[in-house]
């Protein structure tokens, strides 16, 4: 589950899974929605990685794969599989890590994505259920 807030020139997503992995897929999910629809065509596979010395930042930085993507002109349309490898700590840096297989086709973003921020960033287990959220500037 995810909601869009929107601040001027920002857009807050915030996030709600079942785990640490359901958020970031989600996350992935949202970011597609917001990036806009891609041109006709068989869709394509891609392998996207990502490393950071928390989850918060992971977050951050799995995004920004995305988004690095999409200014190539690749919009993903959904994540097929992602796996999280969460390191011993935070003094290590990039010892969390995602891997995560999206689908897309070719096209460019609707909307124009400048940054994630790390801006009220969080990443963290509240009871059961995870929650995130992630700020970007657009």
């Amino acid at each position: 589950m995810h909601t869009w807030i929107e601040h001027t020139a920002e857009q807050e997503l915030q996030l709600e899974g079942e785990s640490a992995e359901a958020v970031m897929a989600e996350a992935g999910e949202a970011l597609a929605g917001l990036l806009g629809e891609p041109e006709p065509g068989p869709p394509v596979r891609c392998e996207v990685t990502a490393a950071a010395a928390d989850l918060p930042a992971l977050l951050a930085e799995w995004l920004n794969e995305l988004v690095y993507l999409a200014d190539k002109g690749f919009l993903t349309e959904r994540v097929v599989t992602l796996s999280l490898s969460v390191g011993p700590g935070e003094n290590e840096s990039h010892s969390h890590q995602v891997r995560a297989t999206v689908e897309g086709r070719p096209g460019m973003p609707r909307c124009l994505v400048k940054a994630v921020t790390y801006h009220r960033l969080q990443l963290e287990q509240e009871g059961v259920r995870w929650r995130g959220r992630v700020v970007l500037d657009v």
